[in-house]
């Protein structure tokens, strides 16, 4: 025998993901590629006196999990150690918030910042009770006069601060906020310790930036707790000048250096596949323009490992926010709007069409953050224009989180090659809170999946992370259940899809986002060694039993990242 395979597996389900979705009971791995898939006896040659056997009992074994929409670096920033955990099931109201920071500036020396993330108004019970009741910094002062509080949102778009941040930021009720995003006031005028959407590079610009080996600990942190949930490649969505402003810096551009260095060194567990931000949450197209000639590259890395896709615009903001772009107005009025620079929406529409156009002719993949059903159809539309421009093969653009798409957006990607990113784990966290935003129909519609597929969109699902765990059990059993976090109500059933469909999202469907599809997504000869093997029979499973069903091994490129059998 010339080569003996390094790994074989047996004895469990095979969930090939190929276009027939075929399933096979044994698969070997050589030299970090699939040299054989299908039973024992395709297996039984290539083991040799190296050879490690895993007999799976039953388990399955699926492609590596793909998360294509993930911010690396700054999940772990808001993750324990690293920050306070002031998100759901960890707090559950505002005093419990006020009681975690009292507990860390109890430990913090004189004036230094206290940060942390999670925050969500539809799981604090004070907000619950009454939805007039938003977080405040008296909240925070009551626990914290001296030391600067910075409380970042799970959805990263709203920062609470207590009263002496503001004090540090120079922010009074004086203070314009930046273009595309607003300062919150109360009933006289004085800032309440809420900044939404642009107006948070305010706090960030008062505060200390992150120091490389912040960054490193916290991209580390993020690479650990990935390879424990089989998770062998990611997105990172916006890395460059625009995320400067966000989190500290940790979307910046000195991140993607890290992740090269961890490439050379050797610690890279994950695929990392980026998308450069030119300009943040607000911005021109002559500002997007400027921004983008010369922006960095990844060198000599090895493009399986480490590669830049493409560039990030974002177009609107999020419903919870009322700042997506909607055609009809929320509950309570207004239709929010686009984000970018511009006087009235007809000029907002102008400049994000340029900022598009640019980017295509440029001959970047783009990602745009966009919620709103309307800012989605002025997105599509501007996809289209660009590429009827400037005709360009497989540029595979797409929309990111997509909440309302709209039956013509999907008729426009779909026809044109595009595709959609979305959230499920963000949909089961906020199913029910939306309701008070848009009404239970249009609640209930978000995350459009079933129609999407339907309409032949390309469908890849991310975590968001940190706005969510990211757990894509959790992920599949929302697509396919559509029950929300916290009525476990059903949300759309008409949006389901089922487990061969969700699954796709996760492996093959994002490899695609990734221009990987020829060479991973799938358990398949002579594509790579990326494996994540999930305890229990996944294909046989109820889907409310996915969530808890633990991942056993993780498989990177040959290389064993994550393993529990040998405990």
């Amino acid at each position: 025998m010339d080569a003996y395979a390094d790994l074989v597996f047996v004895g469990g389900q095979v969930v090939t993901v190929d276009a027939e979705f075929s399933v096979a009971s044994a698969l070997a791995v050589t030299g970090g590629v699939i040299t054989a898939v299908g039973g024992r006896d395709d297996v039984t040659p290539l083991v040799g006196p190296g050879t490690r056997v895993v007999d799976l009992r039953g388990a399955t074994l699926l492609p590596g999990i793909n998360d294509s929409h993930l911010h690396g670096c700054a999940f772990g920033m808001a993750t324990p150690p690293l920050s306070l955990d002031v998100g759901h099931p960890a707090v559950s109201s505002l005093a419990d918030v006020a009681a975690a920071v009292a507990d860390a500036v109890r430990r913090a020396p004189d004036g230094q910042w206290i940060t942390g993330h999670g925050w969500d108004p539809g799981y604090l019970d004070e907000c619950v009770s009454d939805p007039s009741r938003l977080p405040s910094r008296r909240d925070l002062d009551a626990v914290s006069a001296d030391h600067p509080v910075v409380l970042y949102s799970f959805s990263g778009h709203a920062t609470w601060v207590n009263s002496k941040a503001l004090r540090l930021m120079g922010i009074d009720r004086h203070t314009v906020a930046p273009p595309g995003g607003s300062i919150v006031a109360d009933a006289a005028g004085e800032p309440t310790g809420l900044l939404h959407e642009g107006a948070q590079a305010l706090v960030q610009n008062a505060l200390p930036p992150l120091s490389r080996q912040e960054r490193t600990d916290a991209a580390r942190s993020a690479l650990t707790t990935l390879a424990r949930l089989g998770v062998t490649s990611y997105t990172e969505p916006g890395l460059g000048p625009g995320g400067d402003g966000i989190m500290r810096g940790a979307l910046g551009a000195e991140t993607l250096d890290v992740y090269r260095r961890l490439l050379a060194d050797g610690e890279l567990t994950a695929r990392v596949g980026v998308l450069l931000l030119p300009t943040g949450m607000a911005s021109t197209a002559e500002e997007f323009a400027r921004t983008l000639t010369g922006l960095g590259a990844c060198g000599d890395a090895d493009p399986r490992r480490l590669a830049i896709h493409g560039v990030k615009i974002f177009a609107d903001g999020i419903v919870p926010n009322k700042t997506a772009w909607m055609h009809e107005p929320y509950v309570g009025g207004g239709c929010g709007s686009l984000c970018v620079g511009g006087g009235n929406d007809a000029e907002r529409i102008t400049e994000i069409e340029a900022m598009i156009r640019h980017a295509h002719a440029a001959g970047h993949q783009l990602g745009v953050h966009v919620t709103g059903d309307r800012a989605c159809d002025t997105v599509a539309d501007a996809f289209a224009a660009a590429l009827a421009e400037h005709p360009r093969p497989d540029a595979r653009h797409y929309v990111i989180h997509g909440d309302f798409l709209t039956a013509h957006s999907m008729k426009v990607l779909a026809a044109h090659g595009f595709g959609v990113n979305m959230n499920p784990t963000i949909k089961w966290t906020v199913a029910d809170m939306e309701e008070e935003f848009v009404g239970a129909g249009r609640a209930a519609y978000a995350w459009p999946y079933r129609d999407a597929i339907d309409a032949g969109v390309r469908v890849a699902s991310g975590s968001d992370a940190p706005v969510t765990h990211p757990d894509w059990r959790q992920g599949v059993a929302t697509m396919v259940l559509r029950e929300s976090k916290a009525g476990r109500r059903v949300s759309g059933p008409e949006q389901r899809i089922g487990l061969a469909e969700a699954l796709r999202t996760y492996t093959i469907e994002a490899a695609w986002q990734d221009f990987a599809d020829d060479w991973k997504g799938s358990l398949e000869p002579g594509k790579v060694a990326d494996l994540c093997v999930l305890d229990g029979d996944l294909l046989a499973a109820d889907p409310h039993d996915i969530p808890s069903m633990p991942v056993v091994l993780t498989v990177m490129d040959g290389r064993v990242v994550h393993d529990t059998l040998r405990d």
